[in-house]
């Protein structure tokens, strides 16, 4: 009886790894080694980080099926150099470029990225810009980028960078939490998912997941990616929100599911 990936390939170590982008700074991760030859690179959203418990349930969800994973910090965020930045989004598709190219040079093949929120619109336009992925998994990323804003800089936004150049954005106590710049918020406006998802590659699988009562990003947004990318799977999941609190098991089963099938399809058709 054939062994399980679970027992022939128990995790070996979880590695602490720095590697600098192109701008030279070092963005730190950590490497859940299985001794797989594939490899899954985890980008995690906005204002967040590679311990949040979405990226490390599912290196673990992964890492049980004897596949590699590595999760890291954009710059400006957690562990990685850099200073935050609102926006950022073609930046931070570099950012993973630098850490694929670093693992392709290894005894890795990155087989498949996945992000979350933001980091699912960074996965997006990497494999529209890169085309050398063939798997993506896109976790309740924003279709359209105009949208949101509001939310969190208040309506009039638009007049208050204008005339001072940024907006503070500020916690329940009055302190700032992070400065939006007129210039990071004109990159983010002109970002357009529209236009980068229509560049994908037909051969490369794409998996959109949503949560179904996201109060952050509209399951709406699922529905577009669903419309315009060429080679599309799309998950709804059920009573979700936008971490999904009470889905994690769900979550990380989709996925997998997802991943290990298009695994399979890859090798069938290398053969």
């Amino acid at each position: 009886m054939a062994h399980s990936h679970s027992t022939q390939n128990p995790v070996i170590e979880q590695q602490r790894m720095i590697i600098p982008n192109k701008h030279g700074e070092k963005l730190v991760g950590l490497l859940h080694e299985t001794e797989s030859k594939e490899i899954v690179i985890l980008c995690h959203g906005f204002r967040s980080r590679k311990d949040y418990n979405t990226m490390t349930n599912l290196a673990a969800a992964l890492e049980i099926e004897g596949i590699s994973v590595f999760r890291f910090d954009f710059a400006g965020n957690g562990e990685s150099e850099g200073s935050f930045q609102y926006g950022n989004y073609y930046r931070e598709a570099d950012d993973l470029h630098a850490v694929i190219q670093h693992f392709s040079g290894e005894s890795h093949v990155v087989s498949a990225i996945l992000g979350h929120s933001k980091g699912g619109n960074v996965v997006l336009l990497y494999a529209s810009k890169y085309q050398d992925i063939r798997i993506v998994v896109n976790i309740s990323g924003r279709y359209d980028l105009k949208r949101g804003i509001a939310e969190r800089l208040g309506e009039d936004f638009m007049e208050i960078i204008k005339k001072d150049g940024h907006i503070d954005v500020k916690n329940k106590t009055g302190g700032i939490e992070y400065r939006v710049t007129e210039e990071a918020l004109m990159d983010r406006l002109r970002t357009d998912m529209h236009e980068a998802c229509l560049k994908i590659d037909k051969e490369c699988r794409v998996l959109t997941v949503h949560g179904s009562a996201d109060e952050i990003i509209s399951v709406e947004d699922a529905l577009e990616f669903a419309k315009v990318i060429p080679n599309h799977q799309l998950h709804i999941i059920e009573g979700a929100n936008h971490g999904y609190t009470s889905h994690q098991t769900e979550l990380a089963s989709s996925i997998v599911k997802f991943i290990k099938s298009a695994l399979e399809q890859d090798k069938v058709s290398s053969k």
